[in-house]
């Protein structure tokens, strides 16, 4: 038995909620899969990554796929909860949230909403609080600056230069050893 494995007394909780079938697994390959599936989520490494102890990682995660489609763990919690409340080990001091691993996207700072759906919003609000827009709260409106810039590809540059007739126009640059006294 590895260091982070079930116990006896553990698996003695755990067993009777597992499915096996007649023709599955022997029962120790099962505890042995459990404590893989185990290993796996304790560690945040791959399936692959599972020690041969447990067995082979495809097998271990085929059972542990199998297992919550069927909603084996969320039965398993739900009767461990409740064996521990009839022995009055259940306290909401246990219950915990840490708020430092929350992240938000920093788009999720502001709603940018198009112009009617805004105007619907509002008068979805008017409705329903039944006072006009200027006696409630302001909405935060945002406005678009306009269309986004698009990249324009860049053509050749151009410059005046002076034709054969003596008229100056517009025309492509030319090579910089030659000048226009090299026709």
């Amino acid at each position: 038995m590895a260091r982070f494995d079930v116990t006896d007394a553990e698996w003695a909780l755990i067993e009777p909620h597992l499915p096996v079938a007649a023709t599955g697994p022997l029962p120790r390959r099962v505890r042995d899969q459990f404590n893989g599936v185990l290993w796996r989520f304790r560690t945040g490494s791959g399936w692959r990554d599972v020690p041969d102890r447990y067995g082979p990682w495809s097998t271990i995660y085929s059972r542990f796929s199998n297992w919550a489609k069927a909603g084996v763990f969320q039965d398993l919690m739900d009767a461990l909860i409740a064996e521990a409340a009839e022995r009055g080990q259940v306290g909401l001091e246990l219950v915990s949230v840490d708020s430092t691993i929350v992240r938000a996207h920093h788009e999720s700072a502001g709603l940018a909403l198009a112009g009617e759906t805004l105007d619907a919003m509002e008068q979805a609000l008017t409705e329903e609080k039944g006072a006009p827009l200027q006696q409630q709260p302001p909405v935060l409106r945002v406005i678009r600056r306009g269309p986004a810039r698009t990249r324009v590809a860049r053509t050749r540059r151009t410059r005046s230069v002076p034709q054969r007739d003596g008229v100056t126009g517009p025309g492509p640059m030319p090579p910089a050893s030659a000048g226009p006294e090299a026709d």
